[in-house]
């Protein structure tokens, strides 16, 4: 079902054809040719529905992309992660940075957040709340006791202090140079950064493999856009800020 709260980017339909980009909920009502009585209406949810299955294709080959990338690095990758570290943010000494547990063949940036803890930084991890939720992000330091959460990943127990952290770092599927993220199609972390933004500012920095960077990443509005993407290479400002 075409959820009622979504919007399309502007330029996922053709000009002209949609007054608002704001998605008001349909009708679906047919006229007596058998065709959709709006036409904007019928262009908005089928430029959804065309999105969303290109999202599905480019997760099954960014998956293998990544994979890939990973029986390739290894460990290292994380290591040269740490080296570079976030002083490309000019961050506050005590800026609270959330990182994230690495599974299956993501990019590992324990090495990094161990970095970013030896230099003072508060450091924090997402904990899931539950489907349709945003995250919150309890404190965590490096050899603390750890919970077994959804998919077997690592979260920090819940006795730990939340945090609303100043940069959020996120793992991801595939990304774009303008910041766009393909991540596992949940809305966990879109919906947290979205939170984030509308408190503070924040910077989310996506965390993966050189391999991953694809040309261009299928999104919708409510997806948040990355403001800088850290890779073994070194650290990209994306160009749609």
């Amino acid at each position: 079902m075409f959820p009622g709260a979504y919007k399309i980017r502007t330029g996922a339909i053709p000009a002209g054809v949609v007054a608002s980009d704001t998605w008001r909920p349909p009708t679906f009502c047919r006229n007596h040719a058998g065709s959709f009585a709006s036409t904007a209406t019928a262009a908005i949810f089928f430029a959804f529905l065309m999105t969303v299955d290109e999202k599905s294709a480019a997760r099954t080959e960014a998956r293998a992309r990544r994979a890939a990338a990973h029986a390739k690095h290894g460990a290292r990758a994380g290591d040269l992660l740490a080296q570079h570290g976030l002083e490309f943010l000019a961050l506050e000494p005590r800026a609270i940075v959330s990182g994230f547990s690495a599974i299956r063949d993501e990019i590992d940036p324990a090495p990094l957040l161990a970095r970013l803890a030896a230099k003072g930084h508060r450091l924090c991890l997402p904990v899931m709340q539950g489907k349709g939720l945003p995250l919150v992000f309890r404190a965590w330091k490096p050899g603390d006791e750890m919970a077994s959460a959804t998919w077997g990943i690592a979260e920090p127990l819940p006795s730990r202090a939340q945090h609303e952290p100043d940069v959020v770092l996120v793992p991801l599927l595939a990304f774009d140079v303008q910041g766009c993220r393909l991540g596992y199609g949940g809305g966990f972390y879109d919906r947290s950064i979205q939170r984030l933004r509308e408190l503070k500012p924040v910077v989310a920095v996506g965390v993966g493999y050189d391999e991953q960077r694809i040309d261009v990443v299928p999104h919708l509005d409510y997806d948040q856009p990355l403001d800088w993407v850290l890779t073994p290479s070194g650290p990209l400002r994306c160009s749609g800020h």
